[in-house]
């Protein structure tokens, strides 16, 4: 396994980390809790050393499971949670008061029920889970940050930034308060490249990489006839004609770059491992068999040049999660 820095943090991170919404069984269906565990611990085994949760996954149950992994393992693993806006709105909308997302009650409250969540008395980097730049300079989240960073309950602090819009934390970023940046980076969104990722590289603020595979949409197991488990979040995602696109298009990837179909899933995260603002990426992972595949491509090597320019033509501006 290869490591990074995460931004100005000094931590030495993994290039793969976890992503660990789908073990708390809620909105990805189908994970069960023997095998979640049997995966985590094959990454520790691998060298993972960087997971990504959220006090949103399954109301704690990803951070109990995280929890169970620390007390059982003596290796260093750096651990990244989230706060749910108050409001549980996602993603945040224009000209919603900060108060109604991130209260400094709301954040230390938060804070201290994922502590007891991982049985931890440190978070390594605590995030919000929407983000907007107007609440920059107001509001008093800023000043439960830094208590919570004084009282030692965190070591930093990030955003999750709203999905498709890397330009809402440029300002943030700016600002210098922020430690890491959590930002959907793929083949078909790779608007984070444009300005985003500048900034981030002048400031020294660190990338975490979210929905690298568009959701399994980059692994080329979505077909017309993809049928998901009821209750599954994929079947909103890919309603109507999208799974039917997204299989014409990675198709097109699989003939333009001359690999084979089950490369798919490799050749899209050795994109975003190949630029160098990214800190880690953190696909979702659910069973040691996509653990080994994963953590196999944590190499360092990312992707050569020549497929990293034709992959360039295969952007597609949109908003699965919208639209």
């Amino acid at each position: 396994m290869h490591y990074r820095t995460l931004g100005r943090t000094g931590l030495r991170i993994s290039e793969i980390g976890y992503g660990a919404w789908g073990i708390g069984n809620s909105g990805w269906q189908g994970a069960s809790d023997e095998e979640s565990a049997r995966a985590l611990n094959r990454a520790i085994d691998l060298g993972l050393n960087f997971i990504d949760t959220a006090l949103g996954y399954g109301d704690g149950h990803s951070e109990r499971l995280i929890g169970k992994l620390l007390r059982e393992r003596s290796e260093t693993v750096h651990v990244s949670s989230k706060i749910p806006p108050k409001n549980r709105i996602w993603p945040a909308r224009p000209g919603t008061p900060v108060e109604d997302g991130f209260p400094a009650d709301h954040v230390i409250a938060c804070t201290e029920t994922s502590l007891r969540n991982l049985g931890v008395d440190t978070i390594d980097v605590q995030q919000f889970h929407v983000w907007s730049d107007e609440w920059v300079g107001r509001g008093d989240w800023l000043e439960a940050v830094e208590r919570l960073k004084r009282d030692g309950k965190i070591r930093f602090f990030g955003v999750s930034i709203n999905d498709y819009e890397p330009h809402n934390a440029l300002k943030l970023v700016e600002s210098g308060v922020v430690d890491s940046v959590q930002v959907i980076y793929n083949v078909f969104e790779q608007a984070p490249e444009e300005q985003l990722f500048p900034a981030c590289e002048q400031h020294k603020v660190g990338v975490i990489v979210r929905v690298a595979l568009d959701e399994g949409g980059l692994t080329g197991q979505i077909r017309a006839d993809t049928v998901f488990p009821e209750g599954d979040f994929r079947q909103n995602y890919f309603r109507g004609d999208r799974k039917r696109e997204v299989e014409e298009r990675t198709q097109k990837i699989i003939e333009d770059l001359a690999i084979a179909p089950d490369a798919l899933a490799e050749t899209a995260l050795r994109f975003v491992l190949s630029h160098p603002a990214v800190s880690t990426v953190i696909p979702g992972m659910r069973s040691v068999r996509n653990v080994e595949r994963n953590c196999a491509i944590g190499d360092g090597r990312g992707l050569p040049q020549e497929p990293r320019e034709k992959l360039r033509a295969h952007k597609w501006p949109r908003n699965f999660y919208r639209d």
